[in-house]
């Protein structure tokens, strides 16, 4: 039985660390890889430069826009899921 657990463990946190190994990768290639393609391409044409900004900007915008409303709905009391236990007038259940 404790062959069983451990192995069970081993798994789980073998499954895990491959996760978190995936996605660090994952984020670091993509943060590599982009500044380099917008570099390139904005020393290429100089047009390109200001449609980065702009870009930049309206995904700023979006993001602020995101968060905004975020923060609006995290402070809005909502409601139970399960509704509370209903007792009838004579106090049976």
């Amino acid at each position: 039985m404790d062959l069983l657990i451990f192995a069970l463990g081993a798994m789980i946190g073998v499954l895990a660390g491959g996760a978190l190994v995936i996605r660090h990768f994952r984020a670091a290639i993509a943060g590599d890889i982009s500044p380099l393609i917008r570099r390139m391409h904005a020393e290429i044409d100089p047009q390109l430069r200001g449609m980065q900004n702009q870009l930049d900007n309206i995904e700023s915008a979006v993001n602020l826009a995101l968060a905004s409303r975020y923060a609006e709905l995290s402070q809005l009391s909502w409601s139970p899921a399960i509704p509370a236990a209903r007792v009838s007038e004579e106090g049976r259940h």
